[in-house]
């Protein structure tokens, strides 16, 4: 009986447990049929709003480009330089290398190819680059030609239709003619045909293997590509187009081998009226058509609000007439070229742009990658305060030796023992090495990334992780552009704002499609930043950059190469940092020009025509750090009883010390007894003498290890066309 009570009982509990699950299943299944609903009516309203094959019938519309203040720079015209061509005369090895390229498997698909869309966000998911994308060349054409270049679902859903039709529409060898005879090429070139003739002078039927590569390469970004601006990445590019051709079975390795080897001959180049601003405006237009795509900037009559300002660009153009000209070269250039990048650190605005003389379309401020020489040094210092190290830190400017080879100082002579802040007002090379070695390579090499520079080669058998590094002598080199946003993250206490050049986009209709908002990066501890922007500040002073000194509290670094072919000169205010850079194409010998001399005087001019537009003021000094008064004599602090002449004004951070140092000089020095230069002038300006064996190893702060960075950021290619 009771048994049966308890079985009685247990029933009644299941009842409402399995009620509960046929709502749920039943709730799930209407919320289904709604979700699916909603979702072929929301396809079906795209489909229905989509274009038709017969075109565009929106009329072209220029766009136009403004400055900080509103002030019209340019409007971008909306003709085509397009000159079509049949299929029949576009050679193989072209139409095989689009093919290779953006669509591999045009010939098997319906315009639509879910393997290559699966292959596309895995690539994404995992973080792996692939040459070819999710879009078929089919759903390239529909985009092109069609529609705009929003990424919405709705555009999507559009184009995937769009696909379909047309391939049912159309044979793929006129999909293909059409696609080749649609596409961007950059320079203003629409088409396969125009794009042969601008960059190689010949029709496209003329063109050779290493010549299509090359054509085939540049939709991906057709400005960063493009052969006339940027001949480095477009050849890296064609090696690209060459294995997907090796790898599909166009070609095989021997004529990819053979068209690398093969000499690129460019068109030359005409000469154009220059346009105000003109590198700049073309930066902003590569910025655009990468995003947005051609079409949007040359037809769809967008506003784009920029940061320059043109009273600044002004000054800029009228400091970069100091520039010598030593030669003219075989391209009608005048050598040596110089490029000067000014930029808010605060906001990352790009206030001003010049990159070059302006009679060639390279833009040596976004992508001339040149040696930074001495101006690298900041980074090597920067990880040595991070390591403990101060400004009255006292380090032997001896001989010394690493696996073979010794460095040696611009003077070809030592200076015995010297601070910290010495060493980098004079830039002595001995010094810094010893501060790399002694600090790190790589946490160097992290600071340096972290605050902006991305062209650093962190693997491979030729690579940055070397002591030459610390003296600027880098694989790559860094670019104008990414070493003054580096410097203003010191000017901006430690925060790295990306530069851009772009405030707001408005459409044709006066939609606002984009509006910038800075993104801001804790990159260096304030401490160390104004530490070491107050050393810098002591090299505009005391140091090698005097030639730069403008009458306003400013820091900076001068940069020159050990060969003569790069001088720099990258300096900051609290408002305002900018880079100048001085060399030759070739690269060639700029005889003997140095950082401090006409790169710096071409920033003091910048510099001081706009100073009006900033109130003067000092750099900002952050709590924790004390100030300090040390004799130039003996180095003793001014409170140290011994201490009668105290003079010289150092920061440090923490706790102040006693001493700064008392261990006597290292015998290893030949030419530096007591503390004398060959000239037999005092050099212990700052401290007393100390060996080499006086350098602090770096503190227990969890620093102190040598930091492995992450792999440099992958170079912005843009979107496919």
């Amino acid at each position: 009986m009771q048994d049966k009570f308890n079985e009685n009982q247990e029933n009644s509990r299941r009842r409402p447990t399995k009620n509960s699950r046929r709502f749920a299943i039943i709730a799930t299944l209407v919320f289904l049929v709604m979700v699916m609903g909603a979702g072929l009516g929301f396809i079906t309203a795209s489909i229905h709003t989509m274009p038709s094959l017969k075109g565009d019938i929106r009329p072209a519309v220029s766009s136009q480009i403004f400055d900080a203040n509103g002030k019209l720079i340019t409007t971008i015209h909306s003709v085509e330089n397009r000159l079509p061509a049949s299929i029949n005369k576009v050679p193989k090895n072209l139409q095989h290398a689009f093919i290779a390229t953006e669509d591999a498997r045009f010939y098997q698909h319906s315009g639509v190819d879910p393997r290559g869309i699966l292959r596309a966000v895995w690539s994404n998911l995992t973080d792996k680059g692939i040459s070819e994308g999710g879009s078929t060349i089919t759903q390239q054409l529909a985009r092109n030609a069609l529609l705009s270049q929003d990424q919405t679902i709705k555009r999507k859903i559009q184009e995937a239709f769009l696909s379909l039709q047309i391939e049912r529409q159309y044979s793929k060898e006129e999909i293909l003619e059409m696609y080749m005879n649609h596409i961007y090429f950059g320079q203003g070139a629409y088409g396969v045909q125009t794009a042969a003739q601008v960059y190689f002078g010949k029709n496209v039927e003329d063109l050779n293997l290493a010549e299509c590569a090359m054509i085939a390469g540049i939709p991906k970004s057709p400005n960063y590509y493009s052969p006339t601006s940027n001949l480095k990445a477009a050849k890296e590019r064609q090696g690209v187009v060459l294995e997907q051709m090796v790898k599909y079975g166009y070609i095989d390795s021997l004529s990819a081998a053979k068209a690398r080897a093969t000499e690129i001959k460019l068109a030359a180049r005409p000469k154009t009226a220059t346009a105000p601003a003109a590198y700049f405006t073309d930066y902003v237009i590569q910025v655009l058509i990468d995003k947005y795509g051609a079409d949007a900037v040359y037809k769809d009559g967008l506003k784009v609000y920029t940061t320059l300002d043109l009273e600044m660009q002004n000054k800029a153009e009228e400091a970069m007439k100091k520039l010598p000209t030593m030669k003219t070269d075989e391209n009608g250039i005048k050598q040596p070229q110089g490029a000067l990048v000014a930029i808010e650190p605060h906001n990352g605005h790009i206030k001003a742009m010049v990159g070059g003389r302006g009679n060639d379309q390279f833009n040596r401020a976004v992508l001339a990658e040149r040696q930074p020489g001495s101006a690298f040094k900041p980074f090597v210092y920067l990880a040595a305060i991070e390591s403990g190290f101060t400004p009255a830190s006292i380090i032997a400017d001896s001989p010394v030796s690493f696996g073979g080879w010794s460095p040696v100082n611009y003077d070809r002579s030592f200076h015995g023992s010297v601070t910290m802040r010495t060493a980098l007002e004079q830039s002595l090379n001995v010094v810094a090495v010893k501060l790399a070695q002694q600090a790190g390579i790589d946490k160097t090499l992290y600071y340096a990334q972290q605050m902006g520079i991305s062209t650093l080669v962190l693997d491979g058998n030729t690579n940055d992780r070397n002591l030459a590094m610390s003296l600027g002598g880098l694989t790559r080199g860094v670019t104008p552009l990414e070493i003054a946003s580096a410097y203003g993250v010191l000017a901006n206490s430690g925060i790295r704002v990306e530069p851009t050049a772009i405030v707001k986009v408005i459409d044709r209709n006066g939609k606002v499609i984009e509006e910038y908002v800075p993104k801001e990066k804790i990159v260096v501890n304030e401490r160390s930043a104004f530490l070491l922007t107050d050393m810098l500040k002591g090299v505009m002073t005391n140091g090698t950059g005097t030639g730069a000194y403008f009458g306003r509290p400013a820091a900076g670094k001068t940069g020159t190469t050990s060969d003569y072919k790069d001088a720099w000169f990258v300096g900051f205010t609290p408002d305002l940092v900018a880079a100048v850079w001085l060399g030759c194409d070739n690269p060639d010998y700029l005889n003997g020009i140095t950082g401090g001399t006409v790169p710096a005087s071409i920033w003091k001019s910048f510099m001081s025509g706009v100073a009006d537009k900033y109130v003067a003021r000092d750099f900002v000094k952050p709590s924790g750090i004390i100030a300090a008064r040390v004799s130039n004599k003996d180095g003793l602090l001014v409170n140290d009883p011994n201490n009668k002449d105290g003079r010289s004004e150092i920061f440090v951070e923490g706790t102040q010390p006693t001493k700064v140092s008392t261990v006597p000089a290292s015998k290893d020095s030949k030419d530096n007894k007591d503390g004398k230069g060959k000239d037999g002038k005092n050099t212990n300006n700052d401290s007393t003498a100390a060996g080499e064996q006086t350098l602090p190893p770096p503190p227990a702060r969890g620093d102190n290890t040598t930091i492995a960075p992450p792999p440099p950021p992958k170079p912005n290619d843009g979107k496919k066309n």
